[in-house]
């Protein structure tokens, strides 16, 4: 496809993206998003603040310019100012920054409610403020808030605006669906008529998700004549959000002739540092990014996978930092349990893989959620006549809670057929309980794995009595995998989870083997994959 005309993307995270309720990033967080997205990502620009809000937000725009201008990033590092001759303009001088987005009237209804001023009276300070900013060497953008409202109400007051502003020295004219109001069809009707009128004029389009027309909004927005694009990483901001920067890349480069800069295969990983940074979880069904988004569940789309690639298309996982997984539950067939046998390094014959299927399906009607870690356990059920028990078992515990005194724990294991016991206190009760637990693996030469991630969910619309799910995920020399566990004890939960994952890891020891002497002194015989 040929490439046409460059598109710029002016990722908008740091500013707008932290007006989403309760985010707050800080300054050395704001310093790391800056770096991701200018020099892996390669965005082409990023809005960093708006002038004059605190102290902090003074630190972090000079924290980012400062290394902006030692990289030759400066003049891709932009702030909201405001029409305030001289303030937003010296702020910004004081914080190092040299481009300014100058937040000006996009609607009759806006300037006369809201400032109350008359056109003539807005129109000179936009001038003066201008003037002023280039006379201390800063350029200028300049905003349209509300011009999709000014589009539909006051359409010769926008017009009008557009056309002062095209007299005057300015880089970019943006026009913001501040509301996201606007439908695509009006986005092709309303950018259509200004980039005829205005054929020599840079736009850029701001796109807000309040109808989830966002990305559909930026699609006609380019294809009618728009030259930049607006965005924030995992679509953060007000209300429903931005335009998501990960859908948009995908959109651009999938449905236009357009060129971008963007390094999408850093997506996902700026992606998940924004999602640690702003505490808000990337929902699972979220396109690109999202946790389920390259999983197949169905068996069906497992086996077509594996007849010529039938339910690939172009947005490739690996385009973007990712893989493709198989889920594993009700809807699962043959093909996707061997592909999850096939990352394990495991092959069944043609009947054990029907009978591993078909137990899979079970655990599936009873709403289990089966993981690759399961697999080792499913197989060992299946394929052996009598169920085989767990080799290391959480066989008793003490648990003493009370206020002033630190918990403490004792705690009995069960490891094949000898028992082990220690006590310890911690600061919770379960650093007490892994506290004993590896004064026990200790004692046995036995090295645990690293926990690298604790989650504590309940059901959606669960009470005080419902049960609690503890995901932990787990690093085994590099090797990380998730356990779980359910109680309505969310203690209990925890050392479920954990339990489970003691029994992975000697499960994981022992594949591949046929016969073993048991490092705590019995013989045994474990499974054969």
């Amino acid at each position: 496809m040929r490439r046409e005309k460059n598109i710029e993307i002016m990722d908008t995270t740091l500013r707008d993206g932290e007006q989403t309720s309760g985010v707050s990033f800080l300054p050395s967080e704001k310093l790391q998003i800056a770096k991701l997205l200018l020099e892996e990502l390669r965005v082409d620009r990023i809005e960093v603040a708006s002038a004059r809000v605190s102290e902090g937000e003074m630190e972090g725009v000079k924290r980012i310019t400062n290394w902006a201008e030692e990289r030759g990033f400066l003049g891709s590092i932009e702030v909201l100012g405001f029409v305030d001759t001289p303030k937003s303009v010296d702020w910004m001088v004081e914080a190092g920054a040299k481009v300014m987005n100058l937040l000006t009237k996009g609607s009759l209804n806006h300037l006369t409610h809201q400032l109350k001023k008359t056109p003539e009276v807005h129109f000179a300070e936009i001038e003066k403020c201008i003037s002023y900013a280039r006379t201390h060497g800063i350029e200028v953008n300049v905003y349209l808030e509300d011009w999709s409202n000014g589009m539909r109400n006051s359409r010769d007051y926008a017009l009008s605006m557009i056309e002062f502003l095209s007299q005057q020295p300015v880089k970019r004219i943006m026009l913001p669906d501040t509301l996201g109001l606007l439908c695509p069809d009006e986005v092709k009707e309303f950018l259509e008529l200004i980039c005829d009128k205005f054929p020599e004029v840079h736009f850029d389009f701001h796109a807000h998700n309040d109808y989830d027309l966002s990305v559909a909004n930026v699609l006609h927005a380019v294809n009618t004549g728009a030259k930049g694009i607006h965005t924030t990483v995992n679509g953060l901001g007000e209300r429903a959000g931005n335009a998501p920067l990960e859908s948009i890349v995908a959109v651009i480069k999938d449905f236009t002739p357009c060129h971008l800069n963007v390094n999408e295969s850093k997506i996902y990983r700026i992606s998940k540092l924004v999602e640690q940074f702003s505490g808000l979880r990337i929902p699972a069904n979220k396109p690109v990014v999202g946790e389920n988004v390259f999983t197949q569940t169905a068996g069906v789309h497992a086996d077509g996978d594996n007849k010529k690639n039938l339910y690939f298309s172009d947005l490739l996982p690996e385009r973007f930092g990712r893989t493709r997984k198989y889920a594993l539950g009700k809807t699962s067939g043959k093909a996707n349990i061997s592909k999850n046998l096939e990352e394990l390094g495991i092959s069944l014959e043609p009947e054990e893989l029907t009978r591993v299927t078909q137990k899979i399906i079970e655990l599936g009607d009873k709403k289990e959620r089966v993981t690759t870690e399961d697999l080792p356990y499913i197989i060992s059920d299946v394929l052996q006549n009598n169920s085989i028990n767990k080799d290391i078992v959480i066989d008793g515990y003490h648990m003493v809670h009370s206020k002033g005194l630190k918990p403490s724990v004792q705690l009995r294991v069960k490891i094949f057929d000898n028992y082990y016991e220690q006590n310890a206190s911690g600061d919770g009760q379960y650093d007490s309980f892994m506290k004993a637990l590896k004064k026990i693996y200790k004692g046995l030469d036995m090295q645990l794995p690293k926990l690298t991630d604790f989650h504590i969910s309940i059901p959606p619309g669960g009470k005080t009595d419902a049960f609690v799910e503890c995901v932990i995920t787990w690093d085994l020399n590099g090797r990380i995998f998730k356990t779980k566990g359910l109680d309505s004890d969310q203690t209990i939960a925890a050392m479920m989870a954990t339990e489970k994952m003691l029994n992975i890891i000697e499960q994981i020891k022992n594949s591949n083997k046929t016969e073993k002497k048991n490092p705590y002194g019995n013989e045994y015989s474990p499974i054969t994959w």
